[in-house]
C-alpha cells in the first residue's frame, strides 16, 4: 500500500451496526476532513475517467456526488445525477434494485439522457453492486455506453462484480471482510 492509500485507509471510519445490526458501514466523511486525502481521491478518479475515455460522468446519490462533481469539473465533462426516486423534477427514467439491507429505486432526468455518451459512473462505495447495476441499465437503455464504474471503496467480499458483468470496475481501496 502506498502512503496515500494508507492515509486513505486511516481516513475511512468503520461504524458497526449501521444502518442496522450486522452491517459494517464504511464512512467517507473522514476523507472529507482531510483535504490531502480528498484531493488524492479526486485526482485518482479523474485519471480513471481520462483513461476510460469518458465523455460524461454520472454521480450516484448522495455520497457519490461529493466525489463525482470535482472529477467532472476537473475533466471538463458533463455531470449526470442519479437520484433516489422522487427527488428529481420533470420526467425521469426509473429503475428498482436490491440493497444489501433492503430495496430502493433510482432515477435520472430524461433531459439529462438526451445526449448519450461514454459514461463513467462514480460512487463512494461499491457493496453488492445493485445501485450501480440499476444506473448502468438506465444509461444503456438510453443509448449510453458504459466507460466503467469507479469508487473510492470496494467491498469485493459482497460479490459486486457478479452484479456488474462486463463493466470495468476501478476502486481506490478494497476491503475483504469484517475489518474494524
Amino acid at each position: 500500500m502506498t502512503s496515500c492509500n494508507s492515509d486513505l485507509d486511516a481516513a475511512i471510519r468503520r461504524v458497526p451496526d449501521f444502518p442496522r445490526p450486522g452491517i459494517l458501514f464504511y464512512d467517507v466523511t473522514g476523507i472529507l476532513m482531510n483535504p490531502r486525502v480528498f484531493r488524492y481521491c479526486v485526482e485518482r478518479l479523474a485519471v480513471r475517467a481520462k483513461e476510460a475515455g469518458a465523455g460524461a460522468i454520472a454521480a450516484i446519490e448522495a455520497r457519490g456526488f461529493i466525489f463525482a462533481a470535482p472529477v467532472a469539473e476537473r475533466c471538463g465533462l458533463p455531470l449526470v445525477l442519479v437520484r433516489k426516486k422522487g427527488k428529481l423534477p420533470g420526467e425521469t427514467v426509473s429503475r428498482g434494485f436490491a440493497l444489501e439491507y433492503g430495496e430502493d429505486s433510482i432515477e435520472v432526468q430524461k433531459a439529462d439522457l438526451a445526449t448519450p455518451a461514454h459514461i463513467l459512473i462514480i460512487d463512494d462505495l461499491i457493496a453488492t453492486g445493485g445501485t450501480l447495476s440499476a444506473a448502468a441499465a438506465i444509461f444503456r437503455e438510453s443509448g449510453f455506453s458504459i466507460a466503467g464504474i469507479a469508487a473510492v471503496i470496494g467491498l469485493p467480499f459482497l460479490n459486486f462484480r457478479d452484479a456488474l458483468p462486463g463493466i470495468p470496475i476501478h476502486t481506490l481501496i478494497d476491503y475483504h471482510g469484517e475489518e474494524t
